[in-house]
C-alpha cells in the first residue's frame, strides 16, 4: 500500500464526488464541508457506482436501490444494503489529493 496522486482539489466538489480507479479498485473521492474522504465506489449491496449517486451532507445514497451511507465512515444508515463502505486515509499536499491504497 501507498500513497497514490488521485486529482487536485479543484476537481471535488460537494455536489460532485470524483471516480479513482487504481488496479481492480473503484474508489470515491469526497468533499464534505472542507474536508476530503474517500470510500469504495461499488455499492456493497448490488453492483452501482456510487458516485452516480445523490449526495446531501455527509451522506450518499446508492443510485441503484437507494441505500445511504455516511461518506466520513463508510457506514451503512439504511437498507437495503448491510454492509459498509470501505474507507481510505486521504491527504491533501499543495492542493494535490492523495489517497492510501
Amino acid at each position: 500500500m501507498d500513497w497514490k496522486l488521485v486529482t487536485s482539489c479543484n476537481k471535488v466538489t460537494p455536489d460532485s464526488p470524483f471516480a479513482y480507479t487504481e488496479g481492480d479498485k473503484k474508489i470515491a473521492l469526497y468533499k464534505v464541508d472542507e474536508s476530503y474522504y474517500a470510500t469504495d465506489n461499488v455499492c456493497p449491496h448490488a453492483y452501482a457506482l456510487m458516485t452516480d449517486g445523490f449526495v446531501e451532507g455527509d451522506q450518499v445514497e446508492c443510485p441503484l436501490h437507494g441505500a445511504i451511507f455516511h461518506i466520513p465512515t463508510g457506514k451503512c444508515l439504511g437498507p437495503p444494503a448491510d454492509s459498509d463502505l470501505t474507507t481510505y486515509p486521504v491527504k491533501v499536499v499543495d492542493d494535490k489529493i492523495y489517497i492510501f491504497i
